[in-house]
């Protein structure tokens, strides 16, 4: 796949998915632009894609903050001259029962950060990638297709609301040549879990032990694997796909669906 002469905005692009994505559409000569909170990481992404002959543009912004990612689109269009890709990776993972008193706080940070930027910076994108007869790619995850376990209802509800915008907005914006698709990995190796606080400091590696246990290939992915697919989705390859949910989750999905028919 060659992305030459191609605009690839990337958010969440500080580590992880988004980080991967950003290195592997400069190694195909796209330009990029990568979005995220953290400035410092940012530039160590910056960095890796400079020795892939590439010079990204660094956004520092909140995508869950409206003001700050109101100029996100601009900043990238006006930078570049143009934007061919969108790919909305930025998202967080919290855990809150629906019985705990602060659950509308919980709830409203996730769905604004996992679902209310994505449809805000999908229409800021729509008349540009218009142009471009360009895509968007949303990074879900197969928590909107099966409960991920016990007080995620924020997390897996954003997914689902994300994999079902995906479809209504691929409808209306097929008349424009604009393709709209999500990937919905299963368990990733990245530094999500460190940041949710859903594990005490150093027990990374047993949370990771026990998600390769949740599937049947008995396998973590790397990020590296999930902006393949991103990737992909993206090129003219995909020409004919759009409105779908691209599941790469070692069996996950089928996983719980075997542990459900023991349980019954």
């Amino acid at each position: 796949m060659s992305f030459s002469g191609k605009v690839v905005l990337v958010t969440g692009a500080s580590s992880g998915i988004g980080a991967a994505t950003a290195l592997l559409f400069s190694k195909e000569g796209a330009q990029v632009a990568i979005v995220g909170r953290n400035e410092e990481k940012l530039n160590k992404v910056r960095q890796m894609c400079a020795a892939l002959d590439s010079d990204p543009l660094v956004i520092k912004a909140d995508v869950a903050n409206e003001e700050e990612a109101s100029t996100i689109i601009q900043q990238t269009v006006g930078h570049f001259g143009q934007l061919d890709v969108l790919v909305n990776n930025a998202g967080i993972m919290r855990a809150m029962a629906v019985s705990d008193p602060n659950i509308l706080q919980v709830f409203d940070e996730v769905m604004n950060t996992n679902l209310r930027s994505i449809v805000q910076l999908t229409s800021l994108a729509v008349p540009h990638l218009e142009v471009t007869k360009g895509n968007i790619v949303s990074v879900s995850s197969i928590a909107a297709m099966s409960v991920s376990g016990s007080n995620f209802m924020p997390y897996c509800v954003s997914k689902a609301a994300l994999d079902q915008f995906t479809r209504c907005a691929a409808l209306d914006l097929a008349p424009l040549g604009i393709r709209v698709n999500t990937v919905n990995p299963g368990p990733v190796k990245t530094d999500i879990v460190e940041n949710s606080g859903l594990a005490p400091p150093g027990a990374d590696d047993v949370v990771w032990e026990v998600m390769k246990k949740s599937t049947v290939l008995g396998r973590v992915s790397d990020p590296e694997e999930i902006a393949e697919i991103i990737a992909f989705l993206a090129s003219d390859k995909a020409r004919g796909v759009t409105g779908s949910s691209y599941v790469s989750d070692n069996g996950g999905l089928i996983n719980r669906q075997l542990l459900g028919q023991k349980v019954n």
